[in-house]
């Protein structure tokens, strides 16, 4: 499976977030620290990292009797396949419609509201570009 076919549960996000962040680690490391943050049994982090392995979001080395696990997705890569799933899933692709659906119910902040007027502005200039080319 690519890189670019991965969907992640909730669980596994954070099981991924933990590899980012701390990168290689033991098992042991992995379970201890998401035993004290999730309240997750050492078997159940030990599943999840095997799952991750098995979806290839993750691999595995062994040295000198020590599993280490290291992810193999990059987050960027991982939060935009998500990203994806999640447009296209609920709002058929639209991520006008989505903007809409988020922005109905509460006020953006002006800083937010600047931020997608200059996303707007350079997706708009790079579209014109393209156009001419």
């Amino acid at each position: 499976m690519s890189a670019e076919n991965i969907h992640l549960t909730s669980s596994e996000w954070h099981v991924m977030e933990f590899l980012w962040d701390h990168t290689p680690c033991t098992g042991r490391e992995a379970t201890s620290c998401l035993e004290k943050t999730m309240g997750w049994s050492r078997s159940t982090t030990l599943t999840l990292l095997r799952r991750l392995e098995s979806k290839g979001a993750v691999a595995s080395d062994t040295d000198h009797g020590k599993k280490s696990f290291r992810p193999l997705v990059k987050r960027d890569v991982a939060v935009l396949q998500e990203t994806k799933h999640f447009l296209h899933r609920v709002y058929h692709g639209s991520l006008s419609l989505m903007v809409s659906s988020l922005t109905q119910k509460q006020a953006l902040p002006q800083e937010e509201i600047d931020a997608l007027y200059a996303l707007l502005r350079e997706l708009e200039e790079k579209h014109d570009v393209d156009m001419d080319h």
